[in-house]
């Protein structure tokens, strides 16, 4: 049975993303998609299907519960565990065979040991912060650190890694400061004849801006969803997003002037209104920081949100649009109303927005450059 709120996912949007960024990034350079989070609220195994179609090489997750699923799921290629690990999950890395990042020889020994009763190689990534300041090696520790590694014997070292904190900004000093760290890191280590490593330190904002990042690998996560399009047409890429969120109206009726609409009475209609109620609010990710601050598309037309975001419903004013009734069709965002508009409102970023209904709500996938109105039909 069809969810009344949906999120659809535009398989085919991701295709097209995922090619955009294999013809910039060259044949030379391998790309990683990055699913990680359920693929930004996407679908993981739908994503990694779709983007190893289409040009990626290998996966990115973040935890090692999202490796072991992709695993299950049948997915062969290299999957990277971009964070860190208990000392209780090495088995599992092992088992799975997911390459792991490290920054510490605890984590590394206790790799080893469970690769060891496998009869396996644990296939590892250093990670170095060069200033994201999140996890990651001093990286004049690391020269010693890998000479450590390279010591121990079901260890294969595959890689080394950074992060870039400002790549989108306007300022490039700071990205510049940390492509220089990292650069240097490398040489030191080809001093000591390790200059066989993957290296990567590119996520989708340095795709778009900094070509000298790519080095033999690159990490794109929101330009995957189609994510900040206006940026990438700046530099000559045309993306395409992958998620619209939709709903249908549960309720409509015209109310008379001063009547207040939802909890704390913070609205009161100045005139007649027809209010229309949508079935879903805060607790299906649409945030109770758009009260009174964000409009949706019903008939092709936009209508403002009125009254505080309840817990699984909230209103509007279509007074202007006409004949509104229950069972139509709402984008709440996606053709015509941007999910950056919607993170806009709520003073976050796009990532969290479609991470958190794309979680929450029902998937609906489809595999064609589909107008709105033809969605409606899923």
């Amino acid at each position: 049975m069809e969810e009344t709120t949906r999120v659809i996912v535009n398989l085919q949007a991701i295709s097209h993303n995922i090619k955009e960024i294999a013809n910039r990034i060259g044949r030379r350079c391998k790309l990683m998609a990055v699913v990680k989070a359920d693929g930004y609220g996407h679908g993981a195994v739908e994503v990694a299907r779709t983007a190893l179609a289409s040009g990626a090489s290998c996966l990115g997750v973040s935890v090692v519960k999202e490796g072991q699923k992709l695993r299950e799921a049948g997915f062969r290629v290299p999957i990277l565990v971009l964070g860190l690990i208990q000392p209780t999950e090495t088995r599992i890395v092992v088992k799975f065979d997911l390459a792991q990042t490290v920054m510490e020889m605890n984590t590394v020994e206790a790799l080893d040991a469970a690769a060891y009763q496998e009869k396996k190689k644990a296939t590892i990534h250093v990670k170095i912060d060069t200033g994201m300041g999140r996890i990651g090696l001093k990286p004049e520790d690391t020269p010693s650190f890998i000479q450590k590694v390279l010591k121990c014997k079901n260890i294969y070292l595959e890689g080394i890694s950074s992060h870039l904190a400002t790549a989108d900004e306007g300022d490039r000093s700071y990205t510049n400061s940390q492509i220089c760290i990292f650069n240097d890191v490398i040489k030191e280590l080809k001093k000591i004849g390790i200059n066989n490593l993957i290296t990567h330190i590119a996520n989708s904002d340095a795709v778009l801006n900094y070509p000298e990042t790519y080095y033999d690998m690159v990490r794109p996560g929101h330009m995957i969803y189609g994510l900040y399009p206006d940026a990438a047409r700046k530099v000559g890429v045309s993306l395409q997003p992958a998620m619209s969120f939709m709903t249908k109206v549960v309720a409509a009726k015209w109310i008379p002037s001063g009547t207040s609409i939802s909890y704390g009475r913070n609205f009161a209609a100045k005139k007649e209104m027809k209010v229309a109620t949508l079935p879903l609010g805060y607790a299906d990710g649409y945030s109770r920081l758009l009260t009174n601050r964000s409009e949706i598309i019903v008939h092709g037309k936009r209508a403002p949100a009125i009254g505080n975001v309840c817990m699984n419903a909230f209103m509007v004013d279509v007074s202007n649009i006409e004949g509104v009734e229950p069972g139509d069709d709402v984008i709440l965002f996606g053709e015509g109303l941007p999910v950056g508009e919607i993170a806009r409102n709520v003073g976050t970023i796009p990532q969290e927005i479609v991470s958190i209904v794309g979680k929450i709500n029902q998937r609906v996938y489809i595999n064609e450059m589909n107008s709105i109105a033809q969605m409606k039909d899923h």
